[in-house]
């Protein structure tokens, strides 16, 4: 496995996690006004560790990640990773912390994916644009 996480290949994700990175925090890093949290995945694949850049959904010390990759059809490639490697490094404003995710359903879905909605309102817009079910990992 790689020591240094690996940048997205992504211009304005690249971007987001250059200016993290270079402050020391998550804040004032933001999309459309609503805070982000910086993510640490380690490939599905490759092991190698990887910065994924998303809007903050928090509720008592937990996180959610969510696989919306803007309502496009296929899931973001770091679903997989999480997948093949639950444990993700987390950065939410200086704090940074180890935690373990799992893909939920169901009712606890629903609650995470209504906090998801009120973090960022085009979550609900992403959702009607693809057929599969966007995904939802809690983090804690």
């Amino acid at each position: 496995m790689s020591a240094q996480p690996e940048l997205s290949p992504t211009d304005w994700v690249r971007t987001q996690t250059t200016t993290i990175l270079e402050q020391g925090t998550t804040d004032g890093v933001q999309v459309l006004g609503r805070p982000i949290v910086l993510f640490t995945t380690t490939g599905a694949k490759s092991g190698k560790k990887r910065y994924v850049p998303l809007m903050r959904v928090e509720e008592d010390g937990r996180y959610a990640m969510v696989a919306s990759k803007g309502g496009a059809p296929s899931h973001p490639s770091w679903y997989h990773n999480i997948k093949a490697h639950p444990q993700v490094t987390v950065q939410d404003g200086a704090e940074v912390r180890e935690l373990t995710a799992r893909e939920v359903d169901g009712d606890e879905r629903a609650h995470w994916w209504d906090l998801a909605v009120a973090a960022y309102p085009p979550y609900a817009e992403y959702q009607t644009k693809t057929d599969r079910q966007i995904p939802v990992f809690v983090l804690e």
